[in-house]
């Protein structure tokens, strides 16, 4: 089956991406309106990172509440520049299944916030979405328990909201210090598909946010390509009781279509149950 690639502007670390008429969409940050050359000094730190810096970009991120700060974007993994230093180079295992970071939730009770506010709210299409995504994680045999409020504050573990980029997707980050990545980014542009695909970005940027690397990470052969994301500093460490054959079912795979159904594949949950 044909996949038509869509290299929409959109992806953390704090983590994102085919005719049979199938349309493909990146998991990425929104686009900015000026292009800055990485720095030679940032790009090495990436590259002790052992992150492929082939699409590394400086954007201007915004949260709800917080100030802008620019941040260096590598598909859809958000490196904030102060804790560039921080990020291990951890070695890779390869042609496994399934992957996860270094780092780790150690308090598993997460409150997550549907932000409602003004000029970033989550559209109904989108909180129906999470809460379908919240459902999924809870329904699992798992120590994660996540509890949703929909509101117009910050003031929770995760904050899931939607960016106004246009296009499909979103982004995340990575665990730090034993707390998921607090921003989960959505896309407004994702609105305008099923819910079952917005329950497939939002549940792909949660992953992320509590350790889960795309699944495809060394080829993002799920975008039509052929590019190794590199351990992103963080680690991509597979997962024990996940297969090593490297077929398309999970829902960390680095692009998604237009038909997904949002729900968790069978190793996908294999994954989660034995890290948590």
């Amino acid at each position: 089956m044909k996949k038509i690639k869509i290299l929409a502007l959109c992806a953390i670390v704090t983590g994102a991406l085919v005719s049979c008429e199938k349309t493909e969409f990146t998991e990425e940050a929104a686009e900015t309106t000026a292009v800055e050359k990485v720095s030679p000094e940032h790009l090495e730190a990436l590259t002790k990172a052992g992150v492929n810096t082939m699409d590394a970009e400086y954007k201007m991120i915004q949260h709800p509440g917080e100030e802008p700060y620019k941040a260096l974007v590598s598909g859809d993994i958000i490196f904030e520049l102060d804790k560039l230093a921080e990020y291990a180079l951890a070695e890779a295992e390869n042609n496994n299944k399934q992957y996860r970071t270094n780092n780790l939730v150690s308090d598993t009770n997460i409150s997550i916030i549907g932000y409602t506010g003004s000029g970033y709210a989550l559209t109904s299409n989108m909180q129906t979405a999470l809460q379908w995504a919240v459902n999924n994680y809870n329904r699992l045999n798992t120590s994660l328990n996540f509890t949703l409020t929909y509101a117009a504050s910050t003031n929770a573990d995760m904050v899931v909201y939607n960016n106004g980029a246009s296009g499909g997707g979103g982004s995340a980050g990575f665990p730090s210090g034993g707390q998921p990545y607090k921003w989960v980014q959505i896309n407004n542009g994702t609105s305008s598909f099923s819910t079952n695909v917005n329950e497939h970005v939002i549940t792909h940027e949660i992953g992320h946010s509590i350790g889960f690397r795309h699944q495809d990470w060394q080829s993002r052969q799920s975008c039509g390509q052929n590019s190794n994301e590199g351990t992103a500093g963080v680690g991509a460490i597979l997962i024990n009781g996940t297969p090593s054959s490297d077929f398309a079912d999970s829902i960390m795979l680095a692009c998604f279509s237009s038909s997904e159904d949002g729900e968790f594949s069978s190793t996908d949950i294999t994954a989660l149950e034995t890290l948590y």
